[in-house]
């Protein structure tokens, strides 16, 4: 999800509650010892808006990849679902000037972190022209800009090809169309039927990806031709776009409301 446009200020960091140290399978993705950083579980009634103290909205169009829709802060957009998911809904109706309406949050300002374990755990939307990210950016972003900041893209997925995931690195000299990026094809299956785990775990030495505990892409800091912007923290971004860039309009076949269900996302630190 490459980011050209500024986003707001960002407001006083809010503490940091830490867990014991645990052994952590990560619903068997990677074994190994971690220190749970930050959660959200989408706890709560129906309708109800994510936590404040965890996520904070983007309000707005464009953002620098021509995407249709108008993201808002409102619940019919971005509200917990009453069964332990976060609904981030993509809906076609007139708003502010745009055809669609969507929404995007992030942890700016309230949590970043440098390194670690960063997963969720996601049903996707599908359809024509239908984009949905987990990704972050760097926590800098405000007085460096993109692609200064750094973009770690978890996850992101064309809803016109339902069984392939894509995982990618921006930074300056290899960001847009020259990110470094792989995919991951879900074999006999499909992203918008089920929940899957994206995650990546980033150390000093590069950056991993994996769907559902299988690694499936690696970048190491000597990989990219242009500078390694990835030694300090970044904060976390979810969204679903419509249109845009990297997937095209929707079109005839492309049907609303369509929802991305995030069950949980958690940030570990390795011990």
């Amino acid at each position: 999800m490459n980011v050209t446009r500024r986003a707001s200020p960002i407001p006083i960091l809010a503490p940091l509650l830490l867990v014991p140290t645990i052994l952590c399978s990560c619903d068997g993705d990677t074994e190994g010892t971690w220190t749970l950083t930050w959660s959200d579980d989408f706890d709560g009634p129906a309708g109800q808006l994510p936590s404040a103290a965890n996520w904070t909205f983007d309000i707005g169009t464009g953002w620098g990849n021509r995407q249709l829709e108008y993201d808002t802060d409102r619940p019919e957009n971005v509200s917990l679902d009453g069964n332990g998911n976060l609904a981030i809904t993509a809906r076609r109706e007139s708003y502010m000037g745009s055809a669609y309406t969507s929404g995007r949050i992030k942890t700016q300002g309230l949590f970043d972190q440098a390194y670690g374990r960063f997963e969720a755990r996601i049903r996707l939307p599908t359809g024509q022209g239908i984009w949905p990210a987990f990704w972050m950016l760097g926590a800098d972003f405000e007085s460096v800009g993109w692609p200064q900041c750094g973009e770690i893209d978890v996850m992101e997925y064309r809803g016109q090809e339902p069984s392939t995931v894509h995982g990618t690195v921006h930074g300056p000299g290899y960001h847009g169309g020259g990110g470094i990026t792989a995919r991951y094809f879900l074999s006999g299956g499909r992203f918008d039927t089920d929940f899957h785990v994206f995650a990546v775990e980033w150390t000093e030495a590069g950056i991993e990806w994996f769907v559902d505990g299988q690694l499936y892409h690696r970048v190491g800091r000597g990989e990219p031709s242009g500078e390694w912007v990835f030694d300090h923290p970044f904060f976390i971004l979810l969204n679903v776009a419509v249109g845009g860039t990297f997937v095209g309009p929707p079109n005839e076949s492309t049907t609303f409301p369509q929802a991305m269900l995030v069950d949980w996302v958690r940030v570990y630190r390795a011990d």
